[in-house]
């Protein structure tokens, strides 16, 4: 991902189309002549050379059979731009529709731009935590996917389901079919002390079973946008196809998922992350019960407190979470949250810096009592509040043809209160996700389905029925940046 947008990290699941020329990423995948091991995690930990330097040799034997190449394939489209290069752009123009200033300037071309679909290809890597064959790994690295491969170091290969991703963690769940498969030894991310060694096992760049070491740099990392993990942070050299990998202790015991890193180039510079393993595990149960992660939410913006703030306020010190806005009919609102406020405490944990805040709030199920302490006009105060439910953007339900069954490619959810607010609808189904037909109708993730065939759509219930009740066609009322434009989409 470029520096200059949204977000400084990169997320290192790389994305290529069939045509290798695009040179993201190698294909050579190397396979590994290493024997099958057994379903028993084996104990193997760093051993110390006779000059004193560490020897993962132990770790890699025992532990690298458990660790999977993970290859994804799916479809997307191309742009106007990629389908007719220089026209009406220039070479090097950003291939992004939106950014185009020419597109006013071709009244042929209004409404949504001509788009053809191209495979995509997507690697990563993953590891085995049960001998029936459930896999960790990252939420990106299988999102979108419309087959999922799996790769072992004895070169078996499996078809992999998808058995669920929580976003908000970045952490998938998938399964194949097998038993006695090796396993990696699980450990505990808390006991994790910075200065220690650390070793790292993947596929970057399709080199399958690469193992890479450094050593812990700092934990509890809050980064830009992926506030509900506190991180790992590591300088062992990470990059694309890492993704999803191990990262084990010194006593072979993984203790996170390598997920991400600190970037301007695209390639490792020094700033690796990991999700700690005991919130990887936690999203794996819960994933693997009911499909799905729940998350706690209180519905506050907050921002850091440094000293000029904090000399404001009357704080002894810089600390604590500055609650900057309150959602209407939140439960911070209920419980008497104002902005203005400095949250000190959540469940009797210290609020050091504002990152502590998301992942305690999100660790908790949706519906539990907690306590809060909060700083207000020169004192300390208390209150009680009920977490919500967080509202992920990037889930929803697919709509398909009740008809034939036919995926349609369309993923959406209902509006928060917020999006409503925003763009001035109380009511509609936001997209989450596009794909087949819904995306050769020129549907984006983020438009808003406002009506269908000419009735206002409530609910997704009122979608699957317009669907339903119509023929091979629907029009959908989309609204886009407060414009709104009917969409003809192909039912099949």
């Amino acid at each position: 991902m470029p520096w200059t947008t949204k977000k400084a990290l990169l997320s290192i699941a790389v994305v290529i189309t069939a045509a290798f020329a695009t040179g993201y990423e190698l294909h050579n995948y190397l396979g590994a002549n290493i024997a099958h091991a057994n379903s028993t995690p084996v104990a193997a930990s760093l051993s110390i050379t006779g000059r004193g330097l560490p020897d993962f040799t132990n770790i890699v034997a025992s532990q690298g059979p458990a660790v999977v190449n993970i290859s994804v394939t799916g479809s997307k489209t191309k742009s106007f731009i990629q389908r007719f290069p220089g026209f009406p752009g220039f070479p090097g123009f950003p291939d992004d529709d939106e950014d185009n200033p020419f597109k006013d300037f071709f009244p042929r071309f209004n409404g949504p731009m001509p788009r053809d679909v191209e495979p995509v290809r997507g690697l990563g890597s993953g590891f085995i935590v049960s001998p029936d064959g459930v896999i960790l790994t990252n939420a990106h690295v299988v999102a979108g996917a419309k087959e999922v491969t799996v790769k072992l170091t004895d070169k078996r290969e499996f078809q992999a389901k998808v058995v669920g991703v929580d976003k908000p963690s970045d952490v998938a769940v998938l399964r194949i079919s097998g038993s006695n498969l090796p396993v990696v030894r699980i450990g505990d991310a808390s006991r994790t002390k910075v200065g220690e060694w650390v070793l790292a096992i993947g596929s970057p760049f399709g080199f399958e079973n690469s193992a890479t070491a450094g050593i812990v740099s700092a934990k509890s990392r809050s980064l830009p946008d992926e506030g509900y993990v506190p991180f790992l942070q590591t300088d062992v050299a990470i990059n694309p196809g890492n993704s999803g990998g191990p990262l084990f202790n010194a006593e072979g015991e993984v203790i996170g998922i390598n997920s991400q890193i600190f970037s301007r180039s695209g390639g490792y510079q020094g700033l690796s992350f990991a999700i700690p393993i005991d919130i990887a595990m936690k999203v794996e149960k819960q994933l693997l019960e009911h499909g799905k992660v729940n998350h706690g939410r209180l519905g506050v913006t907050i921002q850091e407190v440094n000293q000029q703030l904090a000399d404001s306020f009357g704080l002894d010190k810089p600390k604590g979470a500055l609650v900057s806005s309150v959602e209407k009919d939140s439960p911070a609102d209920k419980a008497g949250i104002k902005a203005g406020d400095v949250i000190l405490q959540f469940n009797n944990v210290e609020i050091g810096r504002s990152t502590d805040l998301p992942p305690l709030v999100a660790d908790l199920n949706p519906g539990t009592a907690a306590n809060l302490s909060f700083w207000r006009n020169g004192k300390k105060m208390d209150t009680s509040v009920t977490v919500g439910t967080m509202t992920v953007a990037g889930t929803g339900e697919e709509i398909a043809s009740d008809a034939s069954n036919q995926k349609l490619g369309l993923v959406v959810r209902p509006l928060t209160a917020a999006e409503k607010a925003q763009s001035h609808l109380d009511h509609g189904l936001i997209v989450v996700d596009v794909s087949g037909p819904a995306e050769h109708a020129g549907v984006r993730p983020g438009d808003i389905v406002v009506a269908a065939n000419g009735k206002p759509i409530n609910a997704i219930e009122d979608l699957r029925s317009a669907i339903k009740a119509a023929g091979k066609h629907i029009a959908l009322l989309i609204s886009r940046d407060g414009q709104q434009r009917y969409m003809p989409l192909d039912l099949g």
